[in-house]
């Protein structure tokens, strides 16, 4: 099993190029980053990661995930760059695919596209996202994207977005587009993987969930005409143990990605360290 490596956000930031360049030395194949550009100082949103709904501290400190991977990918040339997630329907489009092409391209071709569309209400709306119909607007923004990097120019007239003929430049390395991985367990989120995904990435998944899920998975892409191989399955927060990790790739993840938290450059090096021990 591919493994990877999350960097969770720390109130003094820890040098993801020094992360990076030794995640790729000691063998980790990919590397991971959330996004969370603001966080409401007043929210009735309840945290889903929590038994009592509080929204830690942490999820103030996220850095932006491009400027974060485009660091990385300047010190390594092997390591996969992913965000863990991006929220869609926070962002513009049409500048979201020119910084994805952007970073595809420097990092030739080794961007992966995580996406997800938001738990926060008080944070998509603050941002200009719809949160009610949240992933119809999402699907409007992949499908904009998908048009901008696969044609010399193109146009776009939906509900949320709305664009005559343009060009953007670069195009991304990765033909037609980096790969997109949902975020989700909901059975509307295999169905949009099948439809315009290239991968599953669930959270802090059991056996059992992945192997419930990848089941589901080859059943709509052979529904649909796909081949369900087609689709990568990534268990993301993944334990930290090679037999928990083992249990996993027989239930049907292909990958699997390990929270890094150090607060410390120096601690963090050390528990990467730990973690390829652990697990490769």
């Amino acid at each position: 099993m591919k493994v990877g490596i999350m960097m969770f956000p720390t109130r003094q930031p820890v040098d993801v190029a020094v992360i990076a360049r030794q995640a790729e030395a000691l063998g980790f194949d990919s590397l991971w980053v959330g996004e969370h550009p603001i966080m409401p100082v007043h929210s009735a949103s309840p945290f889903p990661g929590s038994p009592d709904g509080k929204i830690p501290d942490s999820y103030s400190w996220f850095l932006d995930p491009f400027v974060t991977l485009a660091r990385a990918s300047a010190v390594t040339t092997k390591l996969r760059l992913g965000t863990g997630i991006t929220l869609v329907p926070e962002r513009n489009p049409l500048l979201l695919a020119k910084e994805i092409a952007t970073l595809d391209y420097f990092s030739n071709g080794r961007f992966v596209f995580g996406i997800g569309a938001g738990w926060n209400k008080e944070e998509t709306e603050i941002m200009g996202g719809n949160f009610t119909h949240r992933w119809t607007q999402t699907r409007e923004a992949i499908e904009a994207m998908q048009a901008l990097w696969t044609n010399e120019a193109a146009e776009y007239h939906g509900t949320y977005y709305d664009f005559p003929l343009v060009r953007s430049f670069p195009r991304p390395v990765q033909r037609p587009h980096p790969p997109i991985f949902l975020g989700g367990s909901a059975r509307q989120v295999f169905q949009r993987t099948v439809a315009y995904g290239n991968g599953w990435m669930p959270t802090r998944s059991t056996p059992e969930t992945i192997k419930q899920g990848r089941a589901v998975l080859n059943e709509l892409a052979t529904h649909a005409g796909r081949d369900p191989h087609s689709i990568e399955v990534l268990a993301y927060i993944a334990p930290r143990e090679r037999v928990a990790l083992q249990a996993l790739a027989e239930a049907g993840a292909d990958s699997a990605a390990v929270v890094l938290s150090s607060e410390t450059e120096s601690a963090a090096l050390a528990e990467l360290e730990q973690l390829a021990r652990q697990t490769l």
